[in-house]
């Protein structure tokens, strides 16, 4: 793509604006943890957005939750590389029993139901502490949404 046809760029709020309506209307994404020693681990998952945090599940005993026990930080991708948000999470492991039934209803909807198998499954609540977004070169200036867990009103980047 040369850079006469890359998009005009988007301002701060609608940036923001865009990718809440990613957020929601989206139920795909790459998840990556990782821990001391073992490097970067990359899997794709279901999840569900309430507004404030994002959920899914894995396997209780798979690497991923493995990584968030031992470093409860997770980064996430959606999107594709013209179109993409990176977030960068806090996480909290959750056993199936004790989603609150409006999450697991909403996952439900999305992916399989951890609900059948309660101990194969656990549930991850990510917390987003940074959240970027850009569509083409022209928007790596400004990228950054959220930092800290807030909200940005200007430009860090």
């Amino acid at each position: 793509m040369s850079s006469a046809t890359l998009p005009p760029a988007r301002d701060l709020p609608q940036r923001r604006a865009d990718t809440l309506d990613r957020l929601s209307s989206g139920f795909q994404m790459w998840l990556t943890t990782g821990s001391d020693g073992h490097g970067a681990h990359l899997i794709p998952v279901a999840y569900v957005w309430n507004g404030s945090t994002l959920t899914t599940a894995t396997f209780r005993r798979s690497r991923t939750v493995s990584n968030l026990r031992a470093r409860p930080t997770a980064r996430l991708a959606i999107g594709d590389t013209a179109d993409v948000v990176l977030i960068d999470a806090y996480t909290i492991l959750l056993d199936v029993p004790n989603i609150d039934v409006a999450s697991a209803e909403a996952y439900a909807k999305v992916s399989t139901d951890p609900r059948n198998a309660p101990d194969m499954f656990l549930y991850i609540r990510l917390v987003p502490k940074r959240i970027l977004a850009w569509n083409s070169l022209a928007e790596f200036s400004g990228r950054t949404l959220m930092l800290n867990g807030s909200w940005l009103d200007t430009s860090v980047d």
